[in-house]
């Protein structure tokens, strides 16, 4: 590979790492075609891809990016690494990776880490916990739904008694007349 290229491919993973949200970081193992195709396939439906990296280049791409610290990433870009950015749903390639291993019943692929939300997950012991992530948007749901909780049931306690009343009144009249 030229220097020009590796330019070109810093430059291509830079790019997709500043328009991600966040990234997964796998180690592939010992994948035979037919289980790459299938697991490439999986993420292919979630709107997922997944890139085979150099680490060395994956490193200045990182760092270009301005993601965290380089360092912190460095016990983990070793061995051969996969690439998996993700605009939307942060949680949707850590279900894949569980899925897929399910599946096959293989313990493969392995997450080497996952950059989330500008927070960093390095071990596979993390992956049940990525795989429940919510997303910023379904927090501010349940939060607005949760603040909205007590004013809707003083609204209803309201209305109802204001029913209540109404029927009083009603059944009053009836008896006078």
């Amino acid at each position: 590979m030229t220097r020009e290229e590796k330019t070109q491919l810093i430059a291509e993973l830079t790019h997709t790492l500043e328009k991600a949200s966040g990234f997964y970081l796998l180690k592939p193992g010992p994948m035979n075609a037919a289980e790459t195709l299938a697991f490439r396939r999986r993420l292919y439906e979630k709107g997922l891809r997944l890139y085979i990296v150099k680490n060395t280049l994956l490193a200045k791409a990182l760092e270009r990016a301005g993601i965290s610290e380089p360092s912190s990433f460095a016990p983990v870009l070793k061995e051969m690494t996969g690439l998996i950015p993700c605009a939307s749903d942060p949680k949707a390639p850590a279900q894949v990776l569980e899925g897929f291993r399910k599946e096959t019943n293989k313990d493969y692929p392995v997450l080497k880490a996952a950059y989330v939300e500008g927070m960093l997950f390095v071990g596979e012991e993390h992956l049940e916990a990525l795989t429940r992530l919510k997303s910023k948007q379904d927090l501010l749901a349940e939060l607005i739904a949760r603040l909205q909780a007590p004013l809707h049931q003083v609204v209803q306690a309201l209305q109802s008694s204001g029913q209540t009343i109404a029927g009083l009144l009603k059944t009053l009249s009836e008896r006078h007349t």
